[in-house]
């Protein structure tokens, strides 16, 4: 039991903000990303031991983290919503005088990007929250389930439909 309580401590300390980045991507408030979080911890805590090595650990993390996501937006019935949530030091920046139009314009792209991602349908946004976090394309295939090449085919396709939606091109 030790032993299995210093591997979680060791995965959690590891892979705890990846998680969290997954999570807040489905939740509507930053309170509902740490529940979700908590959530996906218990389950890696629960099938610890049946983790066989096939895959990375991290990959193997992640399949729980999609799967838990996605159970959670079947749960609550609705569409999930891809939040880049604004944190307190983004606002106080923001209220400083030097550079404001700047910081202005960055955001409002960023509430231009985080609306051009929540219409993107689950599987996409997935992929592309996979991407924002840097995960190889090889490893997306593992946790999603799909080839290799349809994961870079997907994510050309996701980053076009992107350029184009914050070009304007969709009225929705």
């Amino acid at each position: 039991m030790k032993v299995r309580e210093e591997q979680f401590r060791d995965i959690v300390g590891e892979h705890q903000n990846r998680v969290w980045n997954i999570c807040r991507h489905y939740a509507r408030t930053p309170d509902d990303a740490g529940d979700l979080q908590q959530e996906v911890l218990v389950n890696v805590w629960r099938s610890l031991e049946s983790f066989r090595g096939e895959s990375q650990l991290s990959t193997w993390i992640y399949r729980i983290a999609v799967n838990t996501c996605l159970s959670y937006i079947l749960k609550e019935n609705r569409r999930s919503a891809f939040n880049l949530s604004l944190d307190e030091t983004n606002v106080s920046s923001l209220m400083e005088e030097e550079g404001i139009l700047e910081k202005i314009e960055t955001e409002r792209k960023l509430s231009l990007l985080h609306d051009a991602i929540n219409r993107l349908t689950v599987i996409d946004k997935l992929l592309i929250s996979l991407a924002i976090e840097k995960v190889s394309s090889k490893e997306m295939a593992e946790i999603i389930g799909i080839t290799e090449p349809n994961v870079r085919t997907k994510l050309h396709r996701i980053r076009e439909e992107l350029r184009h939606i914050l070009k304007g091109g969709y009225d929705e």
